[in-house]
Parts: structure tokens; sequence; C-alpha cells
């Protein structure tokens, strides 16, 4: 034969045996009980006309024969093996209904984690232990907190966990479940009338206190303008005051030299009579008559 023949038949003969002939040999070696495997956080317990012959919860391979003998083959078709997840589980039970000493109805929330101990208590002992467990926990959490005050309920988170998981750890030891961290994860009312009125009470209060903060501060702003208009009127008060002393110190420095003060005088006079609303009429010198006619006929004031 060639070579490629050859390889050829070495691969198939390979394939047959990897893929066909192992898995079935392993099968059947299963099937009577030879070997098993055990995976992580997991455990398989061996029940054989009605009693437990073997418990293994130690992760790899497993010859059954080693740790059953003769039991072994017998195991699978007289018998039945438990395949128990050991891995950490948790819960959250919602609004498990509790009265503060208040009266004012309560809805408790509560989460927690469990994991099975004790594999020959979690299968026979109860028949339905995580339903248990969690009605355990239920009852725990309405007889522990029942009566507390409004105001503890609302902060004292840990240590109502605690109280619940010190109430309910003794006895889930007894179905072969171990209780791990429980806390109190939400604490709300459960009347929606009580609900609406407790948001009306706040959107008042909102309310109130938005229009406290705006009265405040129109206020604030009143006062610092009513603080600047005072000082600013001081201010004025001063400089009003101030005027006639800076003027009269002006003048009588003026009043000493006579020419200028003339002038001056005189510039202010005909300044007041440039800003008046009086009529100017000019007539010639000596004309008593021709002024009398013209101011008994002047109507309008002369443009300037």
């Amino acid at each position: 034969m060639s070579s490629l023949v050859l390889f050829f038949i070495a691969l198939a003969a390979t394939f047959f045996g990897l893929f066909i002939l192992f898995p079935i040999l392993f099968g059947f070696a299963r099937l009577f009980g030879l070997y098993t495997i055990v995976e992580e956080r997991q455990a398989k317990v061996y029940v054989l006309f009605g009693k437990v012959i073997a418990i293994i919860d130690e992760p790899g391979l497993h010859l059954l024969i080693l740790k059953l003998g003769i039991k072994a083959p017998l195991v699978n078709f007289l018998g039945k093996c438990h395949s128990l997840d050991l891995r950490l589980d948790q819960e959250y039970l919602r609004s498990n209904p509790v009265n503060s000493e208040e009266g004012a109805p309560m809805g408790i929330g509560v989460w927690y984690e469990m994991f099975i101990s004790d594999p020959i208590a979690y299968l026979f002992k109860n028949a339905d232990p995580r339903g248990s467990l969690a009605a355990n926990v239920s009852n725990s959490t309405v007889r522990c907190l029942s009566n507390l005050k409004l105001a503890d309920m609302l902060q004292n988170r840990h240590p109502m966990s605690q109280t619940v998981r010190d109430e309910v750890s003794p006895q889930s030891q007894d179905w072969g479940y171990s209780l791990g961290s429980t806390y109190i994860r939400k604490v709300h009312f459960r009347d929606a009338e009580m609900i609406k009125q407790i948001e009306e009470k706040v959107v008042n209060r909102l309310r109130q206190v938005t229009a406290a903060i705006k009265q405040d501060g129109a206020n604030q702003v009143n006062i610092i303008t009513s603080t600047a208009e005072q000082r600013a009127s001081v201010e004025f008060a001063k400089a009003a005051a101030m005027r006639p002393q800076i003027v009269g110190a002006a003048l009588q420095q003026i009043s000493q030299d006579p020419q200028i003060s003339d002038a001056l005088f005189q510039t202010l006079e005909t300044q007041n009579i440039i800003e008046g609303q009086a009529s100017i009429t000019l007539i010639p010198k000596n004309s008593k008559l021709l002024g009398e006619l013209v101011a008994s006929t002047q109507n309008k004031p002369v443009d300037r």
C-alpha cells in the first residue's frame, strides 16, 4: 500500500476510536457505575434500597468500585444518585408586611444568601427546604421587626438584618441549609393613601421652603438697595453741603480783583438773560415813542 492510503486508514481508525469507540466504552462504564466525575462545589449522594451508602463531594474523577465495592454496579439500576449544587445561592423576599410602633403599615424587603451544608438533611428532612427557609426568613422578619419605631425601621437596617439572621440560622441548620449574609434592602410604606399624603406634605413643605427662600432673597435685595440709596443720599447731601463752601471760596478769591469780579457778574447776568424766556427788542437811543409803539405791538419773542 502506498503511504497515502496508510495515512487515511490511520486517520479513520483514530477518528473512530476517539469519537465513537471511547464515548461508547465510557458510557457503558458510567452505566455500570465504574466511575463518576464530581464538579467543583458539587456533591453526589448514592442511595441503595432506601439507605445512603456514599457521599462524594470532593471534585475530581472517582472510581466507584473502590468506594462502593460490589454495590457500585447496582446503584444505577436499583438505587439512585442525587446530584446537589453546593454553590452559594441567594433569594430576595419582597415587601414582608410589618407594622411600626406608630401603627404605620410598612413593607420590608429581605435579601439573604444560603448554601447546602448537610446533603442528607437537605434531601430527607424537608420536602421543600428552599421554600421552608424562605418562609422561615419571612416569619422571622415579621416577628422580629414588628412594633419597631418608624425612625428605627428607616435608619437602622444593619441591626435589623443581624436580628433576622440570628433568628433564622438555628432552624435552617436542621434542614441542611446554612444561612449566609442577610440584609434588609428596602423599607417602604404599603398604604397608597399614606404615600399620597406624605407626597403632598413633602410638596407643600418644598413650596414653603421655596417661598421662604425667595422672600429672604427679596428682603436681602431690599436691604442692600436701601443701604445703597441711604449711602448715596448721604454722599449727595455732603456734596450739596460742600458746594456753597466751594463756591463761596471761589467768589472770595475772585472778589479780590474788582475787574475780574465785575466781568464775572456781568457775564452771569447776561447768561441769565439769554437763558430766560423774555423777549428782547432793540430800539435806537432817545426814541421814547417808538419804543412804546414797538412794545405794545410785540407778541412773539424775537429769534435769537
